[in-house]
């Protein structure tokens, strides 16, 4: 059995209801949360929890029966869990992360984005590194079923060569949304962003932590190493719905919501299906960190990947600083200090 604690015990950290009817969403439109799969992993107890709202701990405390702390420092002293999720604002990510791998803790479940600044992803990884820790980031398309049959589809030349792709979304929010779709584009087209081109949406949605908080949505086009090139609109007033459409030499395959549909042009259409048990992709991503313990592998979302989403989300800010000049990716040193606050 491994031992379990959650640090951050808001919406997707513990499901808390009130925290959800904050930010104007519900818990059951998630796709999981953090302590729900790690209670429901059979090789996984979870213990405690972290908070440094009261309320949090309280609600914590009578839906889990954990034992639950004001300070996450004097949770790992005192408890000393073998995995640990992360599931505070984005600006702690970072410290809490390596905090925890030089604690001894032998797997962390970040919450993306994996930091607000460059260095400080950087610097989590390197420390993950040194002190073997394994290092996974909750970005949950490479769990999710339908998400991994499409990226497998793709390998399997059913569109031949990718020659670019369409990405679009009406919420805005390139740091907490955008992080999803970019990590996601560099699953399903097959290499790393090698440039971002784009410019900010000046309309965005106040954040009810605070004016501190500022995650714009924005226009764009993302380049990567194979030659493709993924079109961004993601405004915050968009009209557009939620979408994906990769397109490809034999024919385009599309993405939308829970659907997947290639067309061809020689005129076949399927739709992609997948089976479905009721797990949800947070349940796939604590099997898979228990696998990562049990032997020698990579969680399927990586530091690694964490940070090159970061790379082109904060690619897009440096450019929307130049009128929307090209940005070479990875950053060069001085911006990878600049920092975002992005949730």
């Amino acid at each position: 059995m491994f031992r379990s604690a959650v640090i951050g015990l808001g919406f997707i950290g513990a499901g808390d209801p009130i925290s959800a009817a904050a930010i104007g969403q519900s818990v059951a439109d998630l796709d999981g949360t953090h302590a729900d799969a790690l209670a429901a992993n059979p090789r996984v107890q979870l213990i405690a929890g972290s908070s440094r709202d009261k309320g949090r701990r309280e609600r914590f405390e009578e839906r889990s029966h954990c034992k639950t702390f004001a300070d996450w420092r004097e949770m790992l002293v005192e408890e000393r869990p073998d995995i640990v999720s992360v599931a505070t604002n984005s600006s702690f990510h970072s410290e809490i992360t390596s905090a925890c791998a030089v604690a001894g803790v032998r797997a962390v479940f970040c919450e993306k984005p994996i930091a607000t600044r460059l260095v400080d992803a950087d610097r989590a990884i390197r420390t993950c590194h040194e002190k073997k820790t394994i290092l996974a980031v909750n970005h949950n398309r490479r769990w999710h079923p339908l998400w991994c049959a499409v990226r497998n589809e793709l390998q399997q030349g059913t569109i031949g060569e990718i020659y670019h792709a369409l990405v679009h979304w009406s919420t805005g929010r390139l740091g907490n949304i955008g992080t999803h779709m970019f990590d996601a584009l560099r699953m399903l087209v097959g290499a790393e962003a090698t440039s971002v081109s784009g410019v900010l949406d000046p309309t965005f949605a106040p954040d009810c932590r605070g004016a501190q908080f500022r995650d714009p949505g924005g226009w764009g086009v993302i380049t990567f190493s194979n030659g493709v090139k993924a079109f961004v609109d993601a405004s915050q007033t968009a009209k557009l719905p939620f979408g994906v459409c990769i397109v490809g030499r034999l024919g385009q395959l599309s993405i939308r919501k829970s659907d997947a549909v290639v067309e061809l042009w020689n005129g076949k259409s399927w739709a992609i299906s997948t089976l479905t048990d009721g797990r949800s992709s947070m349940d796939r991503a604590v099997d898979d960190i228990v696998r990562c313990l049990t032997s020698d592998q990579r969680p399927a979302s990586t530091g690694g990947d964490g940070l090159a989403a970061l790379e082109m989300i904060m690619g897009f800010h440096v450019s929307d600083q130049f009128c929307g000049r090209r940005v070479s990716l990875p950053m060069a040193d001085k911006n990878r200090e600049l920092e975002v606050c992005i949730g």
